[in-house]
């Protein structure tokens, strides 16, 4: 891959990107991940024919969610940075995307997670609750376990989704492999550059779904 590097791009820059693109995709992963799980369980327990029927609740949360994953990245981008200042002190470069990568991936893997957990039979939850279970329980011992391989599924294709927001910040200074498609292969006309980033994007999301799909079949073994 050296030779393919231009005399535009800098081997240091290159590692930096990968660094920044890892460091934006690992933080809103996880805190996503974190908030997007609380509310796909939330939304399951909440709907009217859930366990915990709050009916009101959760057309509210629902307009919320689907509000939100209406709008294209790009133009939430624009929205939300201004706001991230009070959090990260900064609304440029790499910390500032956080924030919107996090408001963009929860809602989504929150209804990834919903269908995951709706596809877990009616039969398992009312046996659990014959048994005396209560919400939680039934949430932690019974429905996500049984959901697992599908919730592994789930937030592999969340992550691959939040790689191709990560690649799509760079339009607006946010570092990482986009920034440098953006401001040393398509500003600059270098072809290459945009080449060897569209190579490593691929092989990134070809090895996250690798993984996942090993993952989804391990839990469905066990």
């Amino acid at each position: 891959m050296n030779q393919w590097l231009t005399t535009s791009l800098t081997k240091e820059q290159f590692g930096m990107a990968l660094v920044q693109t890892f460091n934006m995709v690992s933080v809103s992963f996880v805190l996503g991940s974190l908030l997007g799980m609380l509310l796909g369980i939330l939304l399951v327990l909440i709907r009217k024919n859930g366990i915990w029927p709050k009916p009101f609740l959760h057309k509210i949360l629902n307009i919320i969610i689907n509000t939100i994953r209406s709008l294209p990245f790009i133009i939430l981008l624009i929205c939300v940075l201004p706001m991230a200042r009070p959090f990260v002190h900064t609304s440029i470069g790499t910390k500032a995307m956080f924030i919107p990568l996090i408001i963009f991936v929860a809602p989504y893997i929150a209804r990834l997670i919903e269908n995951s957990l709706l596809s877990v039979p009616a039969g398992i939850i009312e046996a659990a609750q014959s048994m005396g279970a209560t919400n939680f329980q039934i949430i932690r011992y019974f429905i996500l376990p049984e959901a697992m391989p599908s919730i592994v599924l789930a937030l592999t294709t969340a992550l691959i989704g939040l790689i191709d927001a990560t690649a799509m910040s760079g339009t607006v200074g946010g570092g990482g492999i986009g920034d440098l498609a953006v401001n040393y292969g398509y500003q600059r006309f270098d072809y290459v550059i945009m080449i060897i980033t569209v190579i490593v994007l691929v092989l990134i999301v070809q090895s996250v779904q690798s993984l996942g799909n090993w993952l989804s079949a391990k839990t469905k073994k066990n």
